[in-house]
């Protein structure tokens, strides 16, 4: 699981990432900038931003990464204890908020909530009877063993870990395809269709006009 912390005081930037890292692995930026740059570089599982830094602020930065479809779960830490920087933060696409002081166990604790919730562990069960490793890439159901590529094993992610809403073609392209390599629609049907043979067709459906939902 890769983490990204945005958090500008550079003893609790360290601290955190000592005690992050025997679990994780963890990006870190003291910078909004430098942390959007690094959201389009490479693909997180969880952001933990601090709301205010140097040039700029975490509820913007997480603003802005929503705007282009990045569902990417995300914790907020502040020291701020007015409610209006909670209510901004959940408003922004927050998913979690802990206020600065803080136990480290506590913030494990809410990272392991996060993980549950969004199905971050590499292995996760879809269904009573399939389960799914994210790291090899297989499905396992009866007993037996089917490999996905590992495009197909991207997209059967996100799709279960934003199983709560409709996922576009396009927000599959923009998040598994660079720019340059852009394929076509088919693409995305395709793999629906070859992910639909190997969980049923039951478990990802259209939703006419919009796009596909886990179920």
């Amino acid at each position: 699981m890769k983490i990204l912390l945005l958090e500008d005081d550079t003893a609790l930037a360290n601290i955190l990432v000592d005690y992050l890292e025997d679990d994780y692995e963890v990006v870190q930026t003291y910078s909004m900038k430098k942390a959007l740059q690094l959201s389009e570089e490479m693909k997180f599982d969880l952001y933990i931003f601090d709301i205010n830094v140097p040039d700029g602020d975490g509820i913007s930065l997480l603003r802005e990464l929503r705007e282009f479809h990045d569902e990417t779960p995300a914790i907020f830490i502040t020291a701020f204890h007015d409610t209006k920087y909670l209510k901004s933060a959940f408003e922004s696409g927050a998913n979690d908020f802990i206020k600065k002081p803080f136990d480290l166990e506590e913030l494990s604790q809410r990272i392991e909530n996060v993980k549950r919730h969004f199905g971050l562990d590499s292995l996760i069960n879809l269904t009573d009877e399939i389960a799914f490793d994210t790291k090899t890439h297989t499905l396992k159901k009866d007993e037996k063993t089917e490999r996905l590529t590992q495009k197909e094993s991207e997209c059967l992610h996100y799709f279960y870990k934003n199983r709560h809403r409709v996922i576009s073609s396009d927000e599959l392209l923009q998040n598994f395809w660079e720019f340059e390599e852009m394929p076509s629609d088919d693409a995305i049907r395709t793999i629906v269709k070859n992910l639909r043979k190997h969980i049923g067709k039951e478990h990802i459906v259209n939703v006419r006009g919009e796009g596909y939902k886990f179920e």
